[in-house]
């Protein structure tokens, strides 16, 4: 049986993999979890990639979406939050079912690109309007 520490776990390492450059390593993100069951749970990871001044429409993500911003500057605004501007390093989190209002690049002349990890039931739909 699968807990949240184990997937969680699992998902860290291969975040820290794709982020780690160097001998050395430091926290770039931390952040509490919801209280939840993980069983029959998978992840999916997926890059997303926005042209000069393209965004997404609102959304949500059934599950955890814990996301890092990988080039390029991403506008973002979920749950109850402000809007922020992400930058290359950073991160952010969306809990189950939360809206995710804003997403898109900030800028109007650049690219931007963000690594998406997708924590869900498994072969739930992990995307629908808002």
């Amino acid at each position: 049986m699968l807990n949240r520490r184990v997937l969680l776990g699992g998902a860290g390492v291969l975040l820290s993999q794709a982020l780690l450059k160097g001998a050395g390593s430091k926290v770039v993100f931390e952040h509490d979890l919801p209280d939840l069951t993980l069983k029959d749970w998978s992840v999916t990871a997926v890059e997303v990639s926005y042209g000069p001044g393209e965004s997404s429409t609102a959304h949500r993500h059934p599950g955890i979406t814990i996301v890092y911003v990988l080039e390029g500057e991403i506008r973002s605004k979920v749950g109850d939050g402000p809007e922020k501007t992400y930058t290359p390093g950073q991160m952010f989190l969306e809990r189950p079912g939360e809206l995710h209002a804003v997403s898109g690049n900030a800028s109007a002349t650049q690219p931007a690109k963000m690594l998406a990890l997708l924590l869900a039931g498994t072969g739930a739909r992990l995307t629908t309007p808002a």
